[in-house]
């Protein structure tokens, strides 16, 4: 028996699932073209499961800045800023970041996963309890894993179970830590935090939330789902990612609290991990001022998730709760959703395919997440692939007739 002998049911399901076609968590493009299209095959392939929420990973602003980084930095840092110190890039875009946010401090992190890892990780200790929902990211499961703090979780998106799982802790002498998510990626639905807000500060814990999938998608500003919802100043902790709407990679933490900048030295994902590389500090920095300066692409992002959301649902499809850039459909079991995918690919468009258990309520999911970059007709010929094959497999009713969402 090998090291890697406790893996074999895994292996018999991953073999499995190829059976089927295509492999979906390997899938390789011979190119990408645009922020929505892409080569796969030989094929022009319409992208519809990237999280390029604003398309500016083709921006052309961005693309110079990035190249002019390379240019006089090099290539990469080639360690971390604990080791090798910080580039003034670095502390640039936490200075930009932090105004974004009307705070006063920021973090910067090499992925949007090592920020939630980190932070999380490093706040609670010991004596402390992290409180999370129960559909949280991966990264904020990792997270509860590395760390010492006793987790609980509550129902998604329930502030009464929030409220009486806390009241149960009053007691407790340790600090308590809320966790939510402004968008969640699995169905798209937001998080009700007014009312997760008062709890907070019924209850006296700390409240922090992933803007991951909301930043530059909610707010008048895209500062996310805090701003949308008005309650910033209850918010302690804001992490996010540049992999979303910046079109790039990296995460980081912004916050008012006093001394924060202590997690500098005692938050160890950010001290032992390589910072980034200049140009993408550099690109990200200028996606941040396009999304501030150019409120229509998020206006643009807006549509096309109304567009999409509204033509899978008037087709007859499960979908989430709301009509976010994240836009999800529900089948009946894991052989279908995975037809289905594997359908939708040979017909030319990309997506997520979400298997139990990493689902909630153990549904299979065909995930689509929407760019401003779509054309309407992207978004159209999307809808009428689903008809099609949704008809093809039984799921919709053969004489249904799709009428495109004005």
């Amino acid at each position: 028996m090998t090291i890697l002998a406790k893996f074999a049911p895994l292996r018999e399901a991953y073999e499995k699932l190829r059976e089927f076609g295509h492999d979906p968590f390997s899938v390789q493009f011979d190119r990408i073209v645009s922020p929505t299209e892409g080569i796969l095959g030989g094929r022009r392939t319409i992208l519809l499961g990237t999280n390029n929420y604003l398309g500016l990973t083709f921006d052309q602003s961005c693309i110079d800045r990035a190249v002019e980084a390379v240019v006089e930095q090099g290539t990469g840092t080639t360690g971390s800023r604990i080791a090798n110190g910080s580039y003034a890039g670095h502390r640039d875009l936490e200075a930009a970041l932090a105004r974004f946010y009307g705070r006063q401090h920021c973090m910067v992190f090499t992925t949007g996963y090592q920020a939630n890892l980190g932070i999380l990780s490093t706040l609670v200790g010991k004596d402390d309890i992290l409180v999370i929902d129960a559909d949280s990211h991966a990264s904020i499961y990792d997270a509860c894993k590395m760390g010492q703090a006793q987790v609980v979780r509550f129902r998604h998106n329930d502030p009464d179970d929030l409220y009486k799982r806390l009241n149960r802790l009053s007691t407790h002498p340790g600090n308590k830590l809320v966790v939510v998510e402004g968008i969640y990626s699995m169905l798209g639905d937001t998080a009700p935090l007014k009312e997760i807000a008062q709890v907070k500060r019924e209850t006296g814990a700390f409240l922090l939330v992933d803007e991951a999938h909301s930043m530059g998608v909610l707010g008048a500003h895209g500062r996310g789902l805090a701003e949308a919802a008005g309650v910033e100043e209850d918010v302690d902790f804001i992490v996010g990612t540049f992999s979303k709407s910046l079109g790039a990679v990296g995460g980081f933490c912004v916050s008012d609290l006093p001394d924060f900048d202590i997690l500098r030295v005692a938050c160890r994902p950010y001290m032992f991990t390589a910072s980034l590389p200049p140009s993408v500090i550099a690109s990200t920095m200028q996606a941040l001022h396009r999304m501030q300066e150019e409120p229509a692409l998020r206006l643009r992002l807006t549509a096309n998730a109304r567009r999409l959301y509204d033509g899978l649902k008037g087709l007859g499809f499960r979908v989430g709760p709301e009509a976010n850039p994240i836009v999800s459909i529900a089948l009946p079991s894991r052989e279908i959703a995975i037809a289905f995918w594997n359908m939708l690919l040979d017909s030319g468009l990309y997506l997520n395919l979400a298997l139990p258990p990493a689902t909630p309520d153990n549904l299979p999911l065909l995930r689509s997440s929407v760019s401003a970059a779509h054309t309407p007709q992207q978004i159209d010929t999307a809808i009428g692939l689903f008809a099609q094959i949704g008809r093809s497999l039984g799921l919709l009713p053969a004489t249904k007739v799709h009428a495109a969402a004005e």
